[in-house]
């Protein structure tokens, strides 16, 4: 068959397989689409199916199919990390800093003590988990932020689902969340600075503050349906600029978002390109994901450094909000409430070991355990905030 046909074959086995899982056994619940296609990507890649039928992933997954994946991937993966840093609103939070600040810092700050202590635990006891270009601090830092990370964008699908979103309760989760993102995308670029490069990378954040200026004024004086066009120009252009500078091109992504204001946009239209791009291009970035998984040091390595980065997840999310709930005198259950929400870790917390795998400071064996590790915080939001809601109704309209 032609690379065509074949290409074809992968996106009807990306599209099919995880949507029919979905919707035969009504997972939604538990494990809502986005999480069984992260999941279907995994079964789909070499440590499985690959595994279990090698014939068929030979076949279908040649190096030019790969190619092509990956390209497509690469583009859904920058037009989403750009929604989500268009819908950052930093100005509610630095308007309610006090308390957003003392939340957000905790709600950081505790996973990542934790997740970093688990991962200095897992070097200790193998050097398999640190990549060609990782140096200690960096893997220790990076898988350490990865249980730190809030999935912004699916806490905005998940709120919706629990129709909060738009409640006081709903916009404080998403103050914490947003301040907390940009933390995250900080420490990024802080674990990538090369300083072989850093005039490079001195150059591009000098200019890319430049431009940044000059769209901001550009963008108002446009009309609304050419303000797209432009804004995406303009994610490409930065994208491209982060990349040649050695930062990656992802965080030149979130940053051409985060510098529009969201008022530019139409929210329903902002919606609606932001759910379209999870329907139509986003299953090919988990299927790429899932491909790029390892089981080198042995599955049940995998497993068990999945578990303990769980572990210290979960755990220093709840620990971090409950402490902030104690500091500003909370209602009871509000900060369980907010701790289930806010330790969820899909897509943005791939997307970080992704840009880490790709720099070679994580192996993939740590990046195939930080994806289980996703999986399993994102599972385990639902049916744990829910019962909460039904049984504290009542603070869904509670401001601070």
């Amino acid at each position: 068959m032609s690379t065509s046909e074949l290409f074809l074959i992968a996106i009807l086995l990306v599209f099919s397989a995880p949507y029919l899982v979905w919707r035969v056994f009504r997972t939604d619940y538990y494990a809502p689409l986005v999480v069984v296609q992260i999941v279907g990507g995994i079964v789909l890649g070499p440590g499985v199916l690959g595994h279990l039928i090698p014939g068929y992933y030979a076949t279908v997954f040649t190096p030019a199919v790969i190619g092509q994946l990956n390209g497509v991937a690469g583009w859904a993966v920058m037009l989403f990390v750009w929604v989500a840093g268009v819908e950052l609103d930093l100005g509610q939070a630095w308007a309610k800093r006090g308390e957003t600040g003392i939340t957000a810092g905790l709600a950081l700050g505790a996973p990542l003590v934790l997740g970093s202590i688990a991962a200095a635990a897992m070097l200790a006891l193998s050097g398999g988990w640190s990549g060609p270009r990782g140096a200690p601090w960096q893997v220790v830092l990076g898988l350490g932020m990865a249980c730190a990370v809030t999935a912004l964008p699916i806490l905005v699908l998940f709120m919706e689902q629990l129709s909060i979103l738009r409640r006081p309760l709903g916009q404080r989760i998403l103050r914490y969340a947003s301040l907390d993102d940009v933390a995250i995308w900080g420490v990024l670029a802080l674990i990538l600075l090369d300083w072989s490069r850093i005039e490079r990378q001195a150059g591009f954040l000098l200019g890319f503050a430049l431009a940044a200026v000059a769209m901001r004024r550009l963008m108002p004086r446009l009309e609304p349906k050419d303000r797209w066009h432009v804004a995406l120009i303009w994610l490409a252009a930065a994208a491209f600029a982060a990349d040649w500078a050695g930062l990656h091109f992802m965080v030149g992504a979130f940053l051409s978002g985060a510098v529009l204001d969201a008022e530019l946009f139409d929210r329903e239209q902002m919606d609606g390109f932001r759910n379209a791009v999870l329907l139509a291009v986003m299953p090919v970035f988990f299927l790429s994901t899932g491909l790029r998984t390892s089981w080198s040091l042995g599955g049940a390595a995998v497993f068990a450094a999945a578990g303990v980065l769980l572990l210290a997840s979960v755990s220093g999310k709840l620990i971090g909000v409950h402490i902030a709930g104690r500091l500003l005198r909370w209602a009871p259950g509000e900060a369980s409430i907010i701790g289930w929400l806010l330790q969820t870790k899909a897509l943005i917390m791939i997307i970080f070991v992704n840009i880490l795998l790709d720099r070679g400071v994580i192996s993939p064996a740590a990046f195939t355990a930080a994806l289980l590790m996703a999986v399993g915080s994102t599972m385990l939001t639902i049916p744990n905030v829910t019962p909460r809601i039904r049984r504290h109704i009542g603070l869904i309209e509670k401001a601070p």
